[in-house]
């Protein structure tokens, strides 16, 4: 019989194709440095985060006391100082002085990602208008960890932050996105929201988009996690008997396939012309069907034809 013991020869290098580039050590930005904070679990802050706030001249955050805390825990000992939606123009002059000087300047929010509907984006564009560096770690990010918990289609997406607070301009912003769809967005949407305002905004998107799936995730990371999934009427009816608590984001399915068929065309193009010019009939039902103009157009002067002839 062969010899069938291990071969113990060195071994010839396998070439296992493109991966990435690791770099050791903690190593830390200068600069304008965004760092990202736990949403809930502070077994959630990095290493690299933790040693780039500590290294940092100054940590602008939302709220001090929010990131106050954070320090107390991680043992973070750093100046402090509040940048917001209200003071955020008036603070960009001073913190491009100071990165001017070489210091460094850590942007925190009180949970998550910074600028991802939190405050700082004004500061970015400044800083790298003046020339001067601006980095930023990665981490935490609800409308992320929500979409990959979704069950939905993960890609493409759209993040679309807070909708409005009031119904009638909710369902605007929500019918200008469904003319999108009708013109060939295919998207999974992703939307933060205020828990007590998640019954009504389910409600009017499950009016405007249908029983689409969909999926509410709220208090990630923490003790009382959950993520319901279900179809959009399902959901809104539950929450308007469960009032929601705590941090929510909403994830709503792409589109299903669909086509205008042209019969449906026709009956929109014949009502809209009964008592409307024929540019206001085109118009409307341009935006209804989100089909080409000239598509409708040439429709429509058919149908004016037609009935002439």
């Amino acid at each position: 019989m062969p010899d069938e013991t291990c071969d113990l020869s060195p071994l010839e290098p396998v070439e296992s194709g493109p991966g990435p580039d690791l770099e050791s050590g903690l190593v830390v930005p200068d600069g304008l440095v965004l760092v990202p904070t736990p949403l809930g679990n502070l077994g959630d802050v990095s290493a690299r985060a933790t040693a780039t706030l500590r290294a940092a001249d100054l940590v602008l955050c939302e709220d001090t006391r929010v990131t106050a805390r954070l320090f107390l825990l991680t043992g973070v000992q750093a100046r402090l100082s509040p940048l917001h939606e209200h003071n955020e123009d008036a603070r960009i002059a001073d913190v491009i002085a100071l990165l001017r000087q070489g210091k460094r300047v850590a942007l925190v929010s009180d949970a998550g990602t910074p600028l991802v509907s939190d405050p700082g984006f004004r500061l970015v564009r400044a800083v790298i208008a003046a020339g001067l560096p601006v980095a930023a770690l990665p981490g935490p990010n609800a409308a992320v960890l929500a979409l990959v918990l979704s069950g939905l289609p993960p890609q493409p997406f759209l993040f679309m932050g807070f909708p409005p607070p009031r119904s009638a301009a909710r369902r605007a912003v929500f019918e200008r996105l469904r003319a999108a769809e009708r013109a060939g967005l295919a998207a999974t949407t992703l939307w933060y929201e205020a828990p007590h305002r998640v019954a009504e905004t389910l409600e009017d998107m499950a009016a405007v988009f249908g029983p689409r799936p969909a999926a509410v995730a709220r208090e990630l990371t923490k003790r009382f996690e959950e993520v319901r999934r279900g179809e959009l009427p399902e959901l809104a009816a539950h929450y308007a008997e469960h009032k929601a608590r705590g941090e929510v984001t909403l994830v709503v399915g792409p589109a299903p396939e669909e086509a205008a068929e042209e019969a449906d065309v026709d009956a929109l193009l014949r009502a809209a012309l009964d008592g409307h010019s024929l540019k206001e009939a085109v118009a409307q039902v341009t935006a209804a069907t989100g089909l080409p103009r000239k598509q409708v157009y040439a429709r429509a002067l058919a149908l004016m034809g037609d009935a002439r002839d």
